[in-house]
């Protein structure tokens, strides 16, 4: 059985692994070179703490409020564009209580099933991504976000999440090498941390030494579909027939389900970070500064900074004042830590995949018998990588995944 998968980031290679892993002969179809996407640059986080959708109460006045401030850490870039009208009309509606209740035991089992995944792949022959269990940090500076982060972690616990709230001096006796000028911190025990680029480049080594193929350049411009069946994709340079296809292509989802007659709203929220080597100051566990949406990662002898959700368009443009609300941020929460901003040359940025309603687009399309849509993960991509594969593999199958995906059922706004 062949399955062409459509997109090579942590999803894509994912599906590609698990399906291989199954018996399936894989194709991997890549738009880009596969040596900077979204998936490498990313904070690296493991995160069953995550149980929040991205539409979820607050976000909208918070939004309004950022829209007038250049280094806000979440911006939605006016335009007259159809696909950011219609996003923005369905994310408002889900913005509620009523979407993170129904949303948080989904995305809370699947993401300790990728948790458990990653525990099993890091014990595999081939791979050795600096996989860390100590927990992730976050910082607060206000009472405000200490009473909302509190009751967050009352529901994470409610959940069956680790979690405990400790003061600035339980978490300066965690860092202390470190000055920190917080009110005090969740420790998230449940969460983990890995270096995502070690993690890509050994599942594509393992992908291609266990007989699959990667091709990348490779932008699908066309499908050839009759009956409800895709029987080729093709490129600009060669075409692709399968049994299956696995459509998972980042922000450039919606695109390529159109191609289908899928609709899937999605928008790209463009991420920024910097990556420094051997920094003077290290901090042991990784952390998120609350009020700023900073995640700062050490991995692998480096520490990683990262943050900002810019709702736009794919563009090439680097806004400096986002970077620069970064390296502000970090001095405010450690003064320690002495943080320039970079030169452009030195600042990474990636698209994040952002559903309408912040739940990822997981399963079989009802219209297409041998598509499986996999996309729309936002910031938890990395995280959810392994079990979504997972899922794609048991669907490919005719297996009932181990965790229940109806509230990630692709065409739930078609």
């Amino acid at each position: 059985m062949k399955a062409v998968i459509v997109g090579g980031g942590i999803i894509g290679l994912c599906s590609a692994y698990y399906l291989q892993k199954s018996g399936w002969q894989v194709t991997v179809v890549e738009r880009d070179d596969l040596t900077d996407n979204c998936s490498f640059g990313n904070a690296g986080y493991i995160v069953p703490s995550h149980i929040t959708p991205l539409a979820s109460p607050g976000i909208i006045a918070k939004g309004f409020k950022w829209m007038f401030n250049s280094k806000s850490p979440f911006y939605i870039k006016p335009a007259l564009s159809m696909q950011l009208i219609n996003w923005g009309i369905l994310f408002i509606r889900h913005a509620n209580q009523k979407n993170v209740d129904h949303g948080a035991p989904y995305l809370r089992d699947l993401s300790l099933l990728g948790s458990h995944l990653y525990d099993e792949l890091a014990n595999q022959p081939g791979f050795d991504f600096a996989l860390e269990h100590k927990g992730i940090m976050v910082y607060y500076k206000t009472e405000k976000a200490a009473e909302e982060e509190a009751h967050l972690a009352t529901t994470a616990r409610s959940l069956g999440l680790d979690a405990d709230v400790l003061s600035k001096e339980q978490v300066q006796f965690l860092e202390p090498g470190t000055e920190l000028d917080i009110l005090g911190a969740v420790h998230y025990h449940c969460d983990a941390h890995l270096y995502p680029v070690k993690l890509m480049e050994q599942l594509m080594q393992s992908i291609m030494q266990n007989g699959g193929v990667i091709k990348t350049q490779s932008a699908v411009t066309g499908m050839d579909i009759s009956n409800g069946i895709i029987n080729k994709i093709h490129t600009e340079k060669e075409s692709f027939q399968a049994d299956l296809f696995v459509v998972s292509g980042g922000s450039w989802l919606p695109d390529l389900c159109k191609m289908a007659g899928i609709h899937i709203p999605l928008m790209p929220g463009k991420g920024y970070s910097i990556t420094k080597k051997n920094p003077e100051k290290k901090l042991n566990i990784p952390a998120i500064l609350c009020e700023a949406r900073v995640a700062i990662t050490p991995m692998n002898g480096y520490m990683r900074y990262g943050g900002t959700m810019e709702i736009a368009a794919v563009n090439k443009e680097i806004n400096i004042n986002r970077v620069r609300g970064i390296v502000e941020s970090v001095t405010k929460y450690i003064p320690g830590i002495k943080l320039e901003l970079p030169e452009k040359k030195d600042i990474w940025y990636g698209f994040r995949p952002c559903s309408a309603d912040g739940l990822p687009y997981i399963g079989f399309s009802k219209k297409i018998k041998n598509m499986i849509i996999a996309g729309g993960h936002s910031m938890m991509g990395l995280g959810l990588g392994t079990s979504t594969g997972m899922v794609v593999a048991d669907l490919a199958n005719g297996h009932t995944p181990s965790v229940k995906i109806d509230a990630f059922d692709p065409e739930r706004f078609s």
